[in-house]
């Protein structure tokens, strides 16, 4: 699990990385990033109800990209602001499918370090 201080809670800070970010998408899964003035990164996921009406099936999606952040955090860079928007199609995906998606995005975005 993230610990509290890499994660975005607060409205304003969404706001903020809706207002100015850059969009980049995969197959299920949109990414909005930019960038922030804390030494570390952080990461927000925000899961409509039109991507599915059960709250189980939001939780288990929310948890799955958690995990995925988590063994990626190391090997991202600082100093960004992330907001993962999943999409319908999560829904039912395993594991390695979401660990695969969100490793194509941050590659795709240039802030994972090798």
């Amino acid at each position: 699990m993230l610990k509290k201080q890499f994660r975005i809670r607060k409205q304003k800070d969404f706001e903020n990385v809706f207002s100015k970010g850059r969009y980049i998408s995969e197959k299920f899964l949109t990414l909005k990033i930019v960038s922030n003035k804390l030494a570390f990164s952080r990461f927000g996921f925000i899961i409509s109800n039109k991507v599915s009406k059960k709250a189980v099936e939001r939780n288990r999606a929310k948890r799955l990209l958690r995990e995925s952040i988590r063994l990626f955090q190391d090997s991202i860079k600082s100093q960004i602001d992330f907001v993962f928007i999943p999409k319908k199609e999560i829904i039912g995906k395993d594991f390695v499918e979401v660990n695969e998606c969100v490793e194509k995005l941050l590659k795709r975005s240039g802030l994972l370090e090798k």
